[in-house]
């Protein structure tokens, strides 16, 4: 058996950690590892996080996976509760958003197809790391513009 120079193994615990808002993205795969097929990230949604606000992506579909815990995903007009095991696709052009509004904290497996706006969330870090401070909002919409993002309004209640 030969392994590929372009596998990627990661153990659990392993990849690039940022925080965006106070939820940590762990990156898994990126599009220079996956010949600009997708992008996965680990999500770690806090326990009553808003989440990002809503937003449309330009360019790129989103899925996610949950793997622990509970969120609520709002994708269009529709706001549904997902619980471990539950999967949601966004395709571009899409409303959507997720917050975690339970008591312990969920974490998410995020796909983005193609590639590239896995990248935002290392830029986004710099600029709204914690939930706790406001971000700099010039610089991140100067991000969200950059990656072809629209943020539509603030996080749901």
């Amino acid at each position: 058996m030969t392994f590929h120079d372009r596998a990627i193994v990661l153990q659990p615990g392993e990849g690039k950690t940022v925080s965006v808002l106070g939820d940590h993205y762990a990156y898994k795969a990126v599009g220079e590892q996956t010949g600009g097929a997708y992008g996965l990230v680990e999500t770690t949604v806090m326990a009553s996080s808003a989440g990002p606000p809503p937003h449309v992506h330009g360019g790129e579909d989103e899925a996610f996976y949950v793997l622990e815990g509970e969120v609520t995903v709002l994708i269009g007009e529709r706001t549904m509760t997902a619980k471990p095991g539950s999967f949601a696709f966004v395709p571009r052009g899409i409303v959507h958003t997720f917050s975690n509004r339970g008591t312990r904290d969920a974490r998410l497996l995020v796909i983005i197809s193609p590639a590239g706006f896995e990248h935002a969330f290392a830029e986004m870090a710099e600029v709204a790391p914690s939930a706790d401070q406001p971000p700099d909002m010039g610089r991140l919409l100067a991000i969200a513009d950059k990656y072809n993002l629209e943020i539509v309004g603030p996080p749901p209640e």
